[in-house]
């Protein structure tokens, strides 16, 4: 079982700052992660795209079975931007993912709960994804499910994109309906400028890619200290 597997219900501070490696420089991928952890993040945020759910193609299990193994202690996000969800969990499961995030546009809505439910059966914690152009009420009547929800604040597909500021209208009603317990992630275009008002919305989990890895070494102690709001 990888470690730190309830961290989602119980953090032991929020916000929760989770860098998307999509950023990150590949061919330093094990230094690049070890160092916004050593920094003050708090996981580690894996974009996995297909090609098809979104026009590009990332990541997969090998990529973070390494980071398992580089990073035995870090809580490893993955976010999963595929047509067909289902297939993926048990290789995450068994590369050492601990949350699994799916997007509700990509399930039938009685296909959601049995997803979630054979993801938690791994020992996985469960995400569950909304695209921008989504309406809340597709979302609305699965919120008691997940352990965390994600509100995408740009189309999925590559970093770097603006920040879609009309989304907190959509983060501000899901968090109306989700428990203490559960977390409230958004991602996409993030950076220390608009954290403020991503935190104000009722967001606990800031993802941030080219804001964050698109920066020098020596700045991102900074960023993240930014992103946060706090003296971390």
């Amino acid at each position: 079982m990888p470690p730190q597997v309830d961290l989602l219900r119980h953090p032991p501070r929020l916000p929760l700052i989770a860098p998307s490696i999509l950023s990150a420089d590949f061919a330093r991928m094990g230094d690049e992660c070890r160092g916004v952890l050593d920094m003050g993040a708090d996981l580690l945020h894996l974009d996995v795209m297909d090609g098809h759910f979104v026009p590009n193609l990332t990541m997969g299990p090998a990529l973070c079975a390494s980071l398992r193994a580089a990073l035995p202690d870090a809580y490893l996000d993955v976010h999963l931007m595929v047509n067909d969800p289902a297939k993926f969990v048990v290789p995450f499961a068994r590369a050492g993912a601990n949350c699994f995030t799916f997007h509700v546009e990509v399930m039938p809505s009685e296909g959601v709960g049995a997803l979630a439910e054979q993801i938690r059966g791994t020992g996985m914690e469960v995400g569950l994804a909304i695209n921008p152009p989504t309406p809340v009420d597709r979302i609305r009547p699965h919120l008691s499910m997940p352990d965390m929800v994600l509100v995408m604040s740009v189309n999925p597909g590559f970093s770097g994109q603006s920040f879609i500021a009309e989304t907190l209208d959509k983060t501000r009603a899901i968090r109306a309906g989700l428990r203490p317990d559960q977390r409230l992630q958004m991602d996409g275009g993030i950076s220390p400028s608009n954290a403020a008002a991503v935190r104000a919305a009722g967001c606990d989990v800031l993802v941030s890619a080219s804001a964050l890895f698109g920066q020098p070494v020596e700045k991102r102690r900074d960023i993240i200290r930014g992103l946060a709001g706090d003296g971390r």
